[in-house]
């Protein structure tokens, strides 16, 4: 994710927030989740806000009021509303609108009535751009226009947070898996939400009979030689191909939760000492299950060796079966 602070006058009161983000979803997918507002509802707001009113008047000339939900600098759950004009449209491509406070009418505010520092103008300008990328993804780059100094900080990791929710939705939306792998970092993070409770998804990960039906890409077949799923418990499970070669790989169970998260150490056997440590958290809300695996690396360079080893090709086939199995034992169980 690319992101600046810049100054925009010479007194240096105000400046721009510039964020973009390569989202791995088509630009009519990412435009749709931008535009509407029951879509916008899932997003819209920093980490651990919610937004229980969007309306959005997709024209220009029209209007949109937001409000989101989520605990302010008292410590206390505030609802902050903001109104503003759609300026510009251009279909997938590009959207300005002018952004202010509001109160819960929708009615323009100044930032003081929510306690805002700074000197802030009437409205800021939001400006958007949807942008094709290679292999179906789209560059998503949001220019905030005329924020205080004292808050462009505050905004930009708004923002941010509010990107990483943008992707979560549009991985949902999709039906695919989301793999962050930040240049420089040790770490590889797996994101995937299945519409299925979270003790299923759970229980295939840890019932020996299910591992052989979505562990490892489909080329191979998996054959569970240990489970112990308990703290200090060992597992083992092997792909064997078409030709009768195995591959093996273990570890050791750390921390079971259940039904919640799981973290175990992982080592491939062809590769001894290249161990990483795998944390599994997994969320439920209306019964869909927002699934998380962050393997963390001993160093930038083993976690390089993993993903030009395949490793994300491997991994998305593998949350394709695991999305399989859980369908199917859905619709079973809503048969029965």
């Amino acid at each position: 994710m690319e992101t600046t602070i810049r100054y925009i006058n010479s007194k240096h009161t105000k400046q721009e927030v510039k964020i973009a983000r390569v989202l791995d979803a088509p630009r009519e997918l990412a435009w749709k989740a931008w535009t509407d507002p029951e879509i916008v509802k899932q997003w819209w707001g920093p980490k651990d806000f919610s937004a229980p009113h969007i309306s959005i008047d997709l024209r220009v000339g029209g209007r949109f009021v937001y409000c989101m939900r989520g605990t302010g600098p008292d410590g206390a759950v505030n609802d902050y509303w903001n109104t503003g004009e759609l300026r510009q449209i251009v279909p997938l491509k590009k959207i300005v609108m002018s952004m202010s406070f509001a109160d819960k009418h929708g009615k323009p505010v100044p930032a003081s009535y929510y306690k805002m520092p700074g000197k802030w103008p009437k409205e800021i300008q939001v400006t958007t751009n949807f942008a094709d990328i290679k292999g179906g993804k789209t560059k998503v780059t949001v220019l905030e226009t005329g924020i205080p100094r004292e808050m462009a900080g505050l905004a930009r990791l708004g923002w941010e947070q509010q990107l990483d929710k943008f992707a979560d939705v549009l991985v949902l939306m999709s039906g695919r898996t989301r793999i962050i792998a930040d240049p420089g970092k040790q770490e590889i993070v797996l994101r995937r939400v299945y519409d299925a409770p979270r003790a299923l998804v759970f229980k295939a990960y840890t019932d020996p009979a299910l591992i052989p039906q979505w562990w490892g890409p489909r080329m191979y077949s998996t054959i569970v030689d240990k489970l112990e799923a308990r703290p200090g418990g060992l597992w083992r499970f092997l792909n064997r191909d078409a030709d009768g070669k195995e591959y093996a790989f273990h570890g050791v169970y750390h921390d079971l939760a259940v039904p919640e998260r799981i973290v175990a150490t992982f080592e491939f056997e062809g590769a001894p000492g290249h161990i990483s440590l795998e944390t599994l958290t997994l969320e439920e809300s209306s019964g869909r299950t927002t699934l998380k695996n962050t393997s963390v690396f001993q160093s930038a360079a083993d976690r390089d060796a993993m993903m030009q080893h395949g490793m994300e090709e491997g991994a998305r086939e593998t949350m394709d079966r695991l999305g399989e199995l859980l369908a199917k034992a859905v619709k079973e169980k809503k048969a029965a």
